[in-house]
């Protein structure tokens, strides 16, 4: 029997609250809705050779539209739909792996794919008068938690398509300056609680006219409780405290995640203002038990960051490493870093893509060093263009295979430049660019291509 998230228990108990409230008077209702256009190129991702039929030349459209209704100043409902459909101008690879049931390698068709409810809350402020708010339901958690090291993304399968978590958030206002924010996390590997349209079959012998199976959200079914403590007390000084328990790897894993886990994480992001300097850490361990073994792993990040306010252009300059802990392949002990909800691309759009031949597990950041230099420039009050540089190794060398060397730890150098262009508060475009240059963690060094562009509508 499918289990109940929380989202239906959530919205039931915020609409019998809502009904005994009598300000509907005040009732205030908004919509609104945003297209985004994209145009990707990705060579090499996969395997860093030209020998292999990895390329990818295609557009996707995603499409929002979002409805809010506030009962009053301490009740809101909100809800968005969204849909994300791709064309593809040349797919590599073998037919079979083609998303379409064409034959030819080029010339997909626009193919209209599911509609989702990409959010669907209920917001309660001040809880039985406490200072306590409430957010039920499936919501975003989008730069909100730590730069996104942990906490980002809770449908990383679908890559950029939708975000959510189905989550139920508590919010304690300690005062002014000081939340404590109390969460749980239910995120199935497919959609089980809420409808879908336009829904796909499993295509089988008796349906081989279908063209995929339906979008997958995660590789696992995966829960989850956090504790997370913001403090603003101080003006030169954020922090940021946190231990976040996670179930992982209970139906349906593969590669890193194909044994059934339990992570515990403990960490602490600071960021620190010394104008025209900031500095901003993060560091966090984890422990707990993968499959049958024990865990243990560490990751962090440190950035020195200076502003040139008075300066043409308003420059800024960044400098600094992240550094993520890798398996042991000598050790029974599992030494891998585990992203936890963080399977977004934070730190590269190409190589987010590269680490899923590694790990099996799409965007599974572990097993790595970064150095990294940023550098932007704001050129017009409406453009901006940044530049950064990364040297990439592992901590750990992989086993050899046709992909990777088995004998080397440089991953390699990745430059990356993106320019913004915001023509109105409702319309904003922007180009990337990233280009790898394989060191000898990789068994070829052919180089790898990402390239993006993008126009953002919202209305």
């Amino acid at each position: 029997m499918r289990k109940k998230i929380i989202i239906s228990l959530s919205i039931l108990i915020a609409a019998s609250m809502l009904l005994t409230c009598q300000a509907f008077a005040e009732t205030n209702f908004k919509y609104g809705g945003s297209e985004r256009m994209r145009h990707e190129y990705w060579k090499n991702w996969l395997d860093m050779d030209n020998c292999q039929l990895d390329t990818r030349n295609f557009f996707r459209f995603k499409t929002s539209l979002w409805g809010q209704m506030d009962i009053d100043k301490d009740f809101t409902l909100y809800a968005k739909l969204t849909n994300e459909f791709k064309s593809y101008a040349y797919f590599g690879g073998t037919t079979s792996s083609a998303p379409d049931k064409t034959a030819s390698k080029k010339g997909y068709r626009f193919d209209i794919n599911e509609v989702v409810f990409d959010n669907l809350y209920a917001d309660m402020k001040g809880f039985l008068d406490l200072p306590m708010d409430l957010r039920l339901g499936r919501q975003d958690f989008l730069g909100t938690y730590g730069e996104g090291f942990l906490i980002m993304d809770g449908t990383p399968q679908d890559g950029s398509r939708t975000f959510y978590f189905n989550a139920a958030k508590a919010t304690w206002h300690m005062d002014d300056t000081r939340d404590l924010d109390f969460i749980y996390i239910n995120d199935p590997r497919d959609e089980e609680s809420l409808p879908v349209i336009n829904r796909l079959m499993v295509p089988s012998a008796s349906t081989p006219s279908l063209d995929k199976a339906p979008q997958l959200l995660n590789t696992t079914d995966e829960k989850a409780g956090v504790i997370y403590f913001k403090d603003k007390s101080r003006k030169d000084k954020y922090l940021e405290l946190y231990y976040i328990y996670k179930i992982e790897g209970m139906e349906g894993g593969t590669g890193y995640q194909a044994q059934s886990g339990e992570i515990n994480a403990l960490g602490a992001f600071t960021k620190c203002n010394f104008s025209p300097y900031t500095i901003r850490k993060q560091v966090a361990v984890q422990f707990g038990d993968y499959g049958t073994n024990d865990r243990f792993a560490y990751g962090g990040y440190g950035f020195v960051d200076r502003d040139f306010k008075d300066a043409k252009f308003s420059p800024k300059l960044s400098a600094g490493a992240i550094y993520l802990s890798g398996d042991k392949k000598s050790s029974a002990k599992n030494e891998g870093w585990d992203p936890l909800f963080s399977r977004w691309p934070w730190m590269s759009e190409l190589y987010v893509l590269a680490m899923a031949k590694e790990t099996q597990v799409l965007g599974y950041w572990t097993n790595m060093q970064i150095y990294r230099l940023e550098f932007s420039l704001n050129t017009t009050k409406k453009t901006k263009l940044s530049l950064n540089c990364n040297y990439l190794r592992a901590n750990t060398q992989v086993a050899a295979s046709s992909v990777f060397s088995g004998t080397g730890k440089e991953r390699g150098y990745l430059p990356q430049a993106r320019f913004d262009y915001k023509i109105n508060d409702n319309v904003t475009t922007y180009f990337l660019g990233e280009y790898l240059k394989p060191g000898n963690f990789y068994e070829d060094n052919d180089p790898g291509v990402f390239l993006r562009t993008e126009v953002q509508v919202k209305f």
